[in-house]
């Protein structure tokens, strides 16, 4: 890696595929980013139609043409622990290998160049690189530049360029986990009648759980599926006592419709004739509503092309949702190789999102 000064260098004048090949030969794993985000935070300040302001290792940079609308290009800049995968390697295919390849230097690439190469977009942008994505909720970036400068995070609609295969995926949707613990009395199992089985007493929230149908809403257009499933049950003491305690863990992913006051209420009304003795909720992330049907995003369909999907997992965008901007994601990556050691992104790929978003902003 090259140095100017004390800063190292960051060439935004590479197209994206050569630029994600020097932002995966940067290590940044979840942590580390402070190197990474200095060389961002200087190429950025380099160019004078943009301000930059930054918060701990996140690097916020801002058109003020005065337009109509405002767009958020958001992406993190860390990557899971390196596997051997780090400096990149480009195939004869056209694919380039590497850590952070997919999830998500190559949308990060696309974000620099689009900040380098359109100095009067149709919109005013923001661009937001942030760290600490890959790890637990408390330590995101994101959420930390939300909390202590929504300001710089306003918008009418965002994009956040993880890694969808260069199709529009539309919110996401939230993730209730709950603990569900019911409670017995212990004896030894020969005399099981001087005791109460609390795993016999979780019999009711599984067999719930079994004949619970979920909803396929429509939101915007895309048909979201939820899902309440058990992950985990825990409980016994040894092979010959009856449990006194039982836990079942219950994991709810509901559609964008649903406010988190309203899923939790849903999940409690499923269980509310089962002997639960306890019920805890253990982490929530609230889902975010696609906005498909803003002009902003319908203009951004109409310049990328394809059909919209729903996201079934849990994104950031829902950190933007929080704040009353709608967002998409859409990056060049595979999701499927995210975090893999065989991690890689089709150059051509890079080079297609970069266009669209490009054509998106100028016509």
């Amino acid at each position: 890696m090259e140095h100017t000064g004390q800063h190292p260098s960051l060439d935004l004048s590479l197209d994206a595929a050569q630029l994600t090949a020097r932002l995966v030969d940067f290590p940044s794993e979840s942590g580390n980013e402070k190197d990474l985000a200095d060389a961002v935070e200087h190429a950025l300040r380099a160019l004078p139609h943009l301000t930059v302001d930054r918060f701990g290792n996140n690097v916020v940079a801002r058109t003020h043409l005065g337009r109509d609308e405002r767009v958020v290009l958001a992406g993190h800049l860390d990557t899971v622990p390196i596997a051997d995968n780090v400096p990149s390697r480009l195939d004869e295919d056209g694919f380039l290998w590497g850590c952070g390849t997919s999830d998500m230097k190559s949308g990060v690439a696309v974000q620099l160049r689009v900040a380098a190469t359109v100095p009067a977009p149709n919109r005013d942008l923001t661009f937001v690189f942030y760290d600490n994505e890959e790890v637990a909720a408390h330590l995101n970036g994101l959420g930390h530049v939300s909390e202590a400068h929504p300001d710089w995070l306003a918008g009418d609609f965002a994009v956040l360029l993880e890694p969808s295969d260069g199709e529009v995926e539309g919110g996401c949707q939230g993730t209730l986990r709950v603990l569900l613990r019911t409670t017995g009395e212990r004896a030894h199992s020969a005399r099981g009648w001087m005791g109460a089985n609390a795993i016999h007493a979780a019999a009711p929230i599984l067999a719930k759980l079994a004949a619970y149908e979920p909803r396929h809403p429509v939101i915007d257009g895309l048909e979201y599926r939820e899902g309440l499933n058990a992950v985990r049950v825990e409980g016994g003491v040894a092979n010959n006592v009856i449990p006194d305690a039982c836990t079942v863990t219950v994991n709810f992913r509901y559609a964008p419709d649903r406010t988190p006051e309203e899923a939790v209420a849903h999940v409690r009304e499923v269980f509310a004739d089962c002997p639960v003795d306890e019920f805890v909720i253990d982490d929530h992330s609230p889902g975010a509503l696609p906005g498909l049907s803003h002009p902003a995003a319908k203009a951004f369909m109409t310049a990328v092309g394809g059909s919209a999907r729903p996201k079934f997992g849990w994104t950031d965008v829902s950190r933007f949702s929080a704040l009353g901007v709608p967002a998409v994601n859409y990056g060049p990556g595979n999701p499927l190789l995210a975090h893999k050691r065989d991690e890689r992104v089709a150059t051509e790929h890079i080079g297609h999102c970069e266009e669209r978003l490009r054509a998106w902003l100028t016509d």
